[in-house]
């Protein structure tokens, strides 16, 4: 497989089904930060965590990947002339987001309550937890974007809203299981 094709030199890029949009397409900037999402789980993983967590931040990946290629795929591509399915591929759907909510209460099972907000950081792990958080977030904010433009499948909506509070539920468990410091935060008073 060529990495590089020199089709995209001028600042285009094809979708799946071969549309060309600028590099600069909502669409493209959604899967793109799905793949920067995918890329910091994976600074996630490299630390020194449980293997229980490790072994959940695989499958999230693998199923970034699918997300990713699910929002490359634009909704008039779907479908191909013979009547199949493009991406032959299990899709993301509520399987995957009640994974993600498994994952959630059994860890908040383990936690103390949570009485304030917390300041990220207190251990590489967890801070690199909160970065991907983050990141999450603002490919949701994409995604949803993208969905008041053109059809977005709502499973991809619904499992990067919930899996930022995986990510942030993890970076709880990593401070507790590290012994780090969770500092709250308590606002000053006037």
């Amino acid at each position: 497989m060529k990495i590089y094709t020199k089709t995209g030199d001028k600042g285009t890029t094809a979708l799946f089904g071969g549309t060309r949009v600028p590099k600069h397409h909502l669409r493209i900037e959604s899967y793109g930060t799905v793949d920067e999402l995918n890329s910091y789980i994976g600074l996630v993983r490299d630390q020194e965590i449980d293997d229980i967590s490790k072994s959940s931040l695989i499958k999230i990946q693998d199923e970034l990947f699918t997300l990713g290629a699910m929002l490359a795929t634009p909704p008039e591509k779907e479908i191909l002339k013979n009547g199949k399915e493009r991406l032959n591929i299990p899709k993301i759907n509520n399987s995957s987001i009640e994974f993600l909510e498994h994952e959630i209460d059994t860890m908040n099972a383990q936690l103390p309550p949570m009485t304030h907000f917390i300041l990220p950081g207190g251990h590489q792990a967890v801070s690199f937890c909160h970065i991907a958080r983050c990141v999450c977030r603002r490919a949701e904010r994409l995604s949803v974007a993208l969905n008041e433009e053109e059809t977005v499948d709502s499973s991809i909506l619904m499992y990067l809203n919930r899996l930022s509070d995986y990510l942030f539920v993890l970076a709880r468990k990593l401070t507790f299981l590290l012994k780090a410091e969770e500092v709250k935060w308590i606002p000053k008073k006037l």
